[in-house]
């Protein structure tokens, strides 16, 4: 096992010493920055997110992951200014107004950024008037929308019409999710994209921008 293989099968450990001196070794070898973290670390975190969805793994694991790609990204940084490919796309996330929720949120955003999106997130409890403000000011090719409870997955709607009402719906495409939230749900409300998990709208994402 060579040492990008050897990253790419450490993340889900926790090891964060061991991952952080194999990707130090890795630049001393000579390996492209980029490389390292694309079939290294972000390999191996999608590695985890696909064991989350299948249910071999958990959430434990999910944010240990995180936690060791982000300190090894750290030390990638000053590698990566002149080889970075840049964002693909811009996008909005937060969880709609009466919903507290963040671990599937958080769990999207982790999956978005591991494809090179550059994602604003707007946390919980947002409203749609914030939404709005959020899409004038930032102006993403998608915002996502999370919800966790039936009781607050209506507040969804509430975000389309009001982007509907500020002029900005054929602006920007709406994404949502959520244990609730069902692919006739999204029909029903106007939405261009309803995924069961962080791995499918990550994957999902490239085909919903221009």
């Amino acid at each position: 096992m060579n040492t990008i293989e050897s990253i790419r099968s450490l993340l889900i450990t926790g090891k964060m010493q061991e991952i952080n001196a194999l990707v130090k070794e890795a630049l001393e070898q000579g390996i492209d920055a980029a490389q390292i973290l694309d079939e290294g670390l972000l390999a191996g975190m999608d590695d985890i997110a696909r064991k989350w969805a299948e249910g071999t793994a958990f959430i434990p694991e999910v944010l240990v992951g995180a936690r060791c790609m982000n300190a090894a990204i750290e030390i990638l940084e000053p590698y990566l200014v002149h080889t970075s490919a840049g964002s693909r796309g811009r996008i909005i996330m937060g969880t709609v107004a009466g919903d507290l929720h963040d671990i599937g949120k958080n769990l999207c955003i982790l999956m978005m950024k591991a494809k090179s999106f550059e994602v604003i997130d707007l946390g919980v409890d947002v409203s749609a008037k914030r939404f709005v403000e959020a899409v004038q000011e930032y102006r993403p090719q998608v915002l996502c929308l999370s919800s966790l409870l039936t009781t607050t997955m209506g507040n969804m709607k509430t975000v389309i019409e009001a982007l509907k009402e500020a002029g900005l719906r054929d602006l920007v495409r709406v994404a949502v999710g959520g244990a609730p939230v069902t692919q006739a749900f999204a029909d029903e409300i106007g939405a261009d994209l309803y995924t069961e998990d962080a791995v499918q709208l990550a994957d999902a994402l490239p085909a919903l921008i221009p």
